[in-house]
């Protein structure tokens, strides 16, 4: 089943929605934390600290909007708590050994370069998923006259997919071939990840 078929599904059952935002704040705190353990202490740029502040203010945000549709669910990120919980809990730890696997056999990186890199890598790949994926949240939203929304987020994800292209053009003149294997990369995952939604849902 394609995500825009599963959105209604979802949508439709307060109980099975507060699961999903559940889920996607979960996501979006995993990409926080990241972000913020591959910081170097002394070198780190305003750039990574702004974007690691806006990923748990999103991770925070889709908590709250439990809140406008079932505020007495999902406390805690338990498993009961979430959609596709495995794939959920595993997809960006998943993408950055394998974009981390890709950086050290083709370009021979290691230590804070190999950090750094796939810092880069992981997180435009996965600033490309969001751009795409938020919108149809919340056209679904709108099509459902649903009191939650996400528009603050997609405006601050348009952003960092932009701070994300800056970084990688200084980071190599061949980022676009690189940046391009981590989105298959993250393709895959996300196929995997929608795989298991359906079969919860179905």
């Amino acid at each position: 089943m394609e995500f825009s078929e599963l959105l209604p599904l979802i949508i439709n059952d307060n109980k099975l929605h507060a699961r999903w935002l559940n889920t996607l704040s979960l996501m979006e705190n995993a990409g926080a934390r990241k972000i913020s353990a591959c910081e170097d202490p002394e070198t780190v740029t305003y750039i990574i600290l702004k974007h690691a502040a806006e990923e748990h203010r999103h991770a925070f945000y889709l908590k709250k909007q439990i809140e406008k549709i079932d505020a007495a669910s999902c406390p805690t990120y338990s498993s009961q708590y979430l959609l596709a919980s495995n794939s959920s809990r595993h997809y960006l730890n998943q993408l950055d050994v394998d974009v981390c696997r890709y950086l050290k056999t083709i370009l021979r990186l290691k230590g804070a370069e190999l950090r750094f890199a796939a810092y880069l890598l992981v997180t435009y790949a996965i600033e490309v998923r969001a751009d795409e994926l938020y919108p149809v949240y919340q056209e679904a939203l709108d099509g459902a006259s649903s009191k939650v929304n996400v528009k603050s987020i997609i405006l601050e994800e348009e952003g960092h997919l932009e701070e994300m292209i800056k970084q990688l053009e200084n980071f190599s003149p061949d980022w676009k071939f690189h940046a391009d294997k981590a989105v298959e990369m993250e393709t895959f995952l996300f196929k995997q990840w929608i795989g298991q939604l359906s079969t919860e849902l179905n």
